[in-house]
């Protein structure tokens, strides 16, 4: 009996002696040419390595479940998805066959699925930085595929594209999307909508502003009152874009910092939600994944956007559709369906001052930033973008800009003003299906 307790005895001590601090190394010394102890001391080592290499084992195991969970969720969660090959079979045709039309039209396909769950990737993101900051960053990355297209049509000396296909940006968004968050959110909530009308001034005045820039260099142009004729315009356009990104610039520094409140979203009985909350809902994917998707559904736009600009001419002669017609309308409609399915859902879940801020404020990006920018670009590219549009698209644009701001000063929307504006883009549309560029053979032709 004495025997058979000693080890339990000799092990109590080890761990009282661990226990009050003493050292383990006096322990060792009793028992020093002990072969079980050796035997002990030399297998820690292998218990080590066998649990670190376990560890990243199961390291590795969880990062490939996240990862599996994370595509399902982006890639095939969502049945537009099923139109993302058409990317690649664009990209087979171009190379084995190079009609233009197909180009065009299977690039397209490709873009809208991708323009989409960039919209979806930006929402996640919103979910960490609060509604003010979200709907800022949806506006953005909702712009990101005019802005890429417009790049690689300046790239190939296509101004005409570029102007036409911002000008059908900003008339999409302020129409089109708009239209369809009141209509729709009109028909779900079954009542008359509010929002802050503050805001929608703000808005409205940097529409206007951008449309002053746009027109006096058109009519310095078809008066014939140029100081230098062919420079003072050119000249004019450069100096007002500088000074539209400067009041871009502001209007950010308003909208974030200075008069943020603002900007803050109206529940239902109109008191302001706080930023970060977003009701029941939560994100389904970690910051990170959203902006890892956000950098692969970019990267994938500008590729398939290189294919679409130069196909747009040969799609114009093949369908015989005017280039107006292909720029100021099928383009925009497919780089801003992001903004769209946004608006909509926030307009259906009763959160029209969200659904504002990507309409109207995807269009005053457009018109304060995107437009200037393009103008800057084209400086430092050797080409010759100005903000002279023709006559024709700046009286649109400013109709366009009357139309909404008279439907925004009341502060309230129903299915009614979203139908009005529905019914007058598809008379924009209808004008531009009728209207011929006079610049379409010069300003356009790409360079070799």
């Amino acid at each position: 009996m004495d025997y058979k307790s000693q080890p339990v005895s000799g092990q109590s001590q080890l761990e009282m002696g661990a226990l009050n601090g003493e050292s383990v190394h006096e322990s060792d010394d009793e028992s020093l040419y002990s072969p079980e102890k050796e035997t002990y001391n030399c297998s820690i080592p292998k218990i080590e390595r066998g649990s670190s290499s376990g560890n990243s084992q199961a390291s590795i195991n969880v990062m490939l479940r996240n990862v599996y969970k994370s595509i399902k969720i982006v890639v095939f969660s969502n049945k537009l998805n099923l139109l993302i090959p058409f990317g690649p079979i664009a990209i087979l045709v171009k190379k084995l066959n190079g009609g233009h039309a197909w180009v065009f039209f299977l690039s397209l396909l490709g873009i809208t699925p991708l323009a989409e769950r960039l919209g979806y990737a930006t929402e996640q993101l919103a979910f960490f930085t609060g509604p003010t900051v979200g709907g800022l960053l949806n506006a953005t990355f909702g712009n990101a595929t005019e802005l890429i297209i417009s790049i690689y049509a300046l790239k190939s000396g296509m101004v005409r594209v570029v102007q036409l296909s911002l000008l059908g940006s900003i008339l999409s968004n302020m129409l089109l999307v708009l239209g369809c968050a009141f209509f729709c959110g009109g028909l779900v909530c079954h009542k008359e909508q509010r929002f802050k009308k503050e805001t929608a001034v703000v808005n409205s005045g940097l529409l206007l502003m951008a449309v002053m820039g746009l027109l006096f260099p058109a009519v310095l142009h078809y008066t014939h009152t140029e100081v230098h004729s062919g420079q003072s315009e050119l000249a004019l356009s450069r100096f007002s874009s500088c000074v539209m990104l400067v009041a871009y610039a502001a209007y950010l520094f308003f909208q974030l910092k200075s008069h943020r409140n603002l900007y803050e979203a109206l529940n239902e009985d109109g008191s302001s939600i706080e930023e970060g909350s977003n009701d029941d809902e939560s994100a389904e994917i970690s910051k990170w994944e959203s902006i890892i998707w956000l950098f692969i559904m970019t990267t994938w736009i500008s590729i398939l956007s290189e294919y679409l600009v130069h196909a747009i001419e040969g799609t114009s002669i093949a369908w015989n559709l005017p280039l107006t017609f292909i720029s100021v309308i099928l383009l925009p409609i497919v780089g801003n369906a992001a903004e769209h399915a946004s608006a909509i859902m926030f307009a259906m879940k009763d959160k029209l001052d969200i659904s504002l801020g990507v309409a109207i404020g995807s269009s005053t990006q457009i018109s304060m930033f995107g437009i200037p920018f393009s103008v800057v670009v084209g400086w430092m590219m050797g080409q010759r973008m100005d903000l002279d549009f023709q006559l024709f698209e700046t009286a649109t644009l400013f109709i366009t800009v009357l139309v909404v701001a008279f439907m925004l000063q009341e502060g309230t929307s129903n299915y009614f003003k979203g139908l009005m504006l529905i019914l007058c883009y598809l008379i924009v549309a209808a004008s531009f299906f009728v209207h011929e560029d006079p610049s379409q053979g010069d300003d356009n032709q790409p360079k070799t």
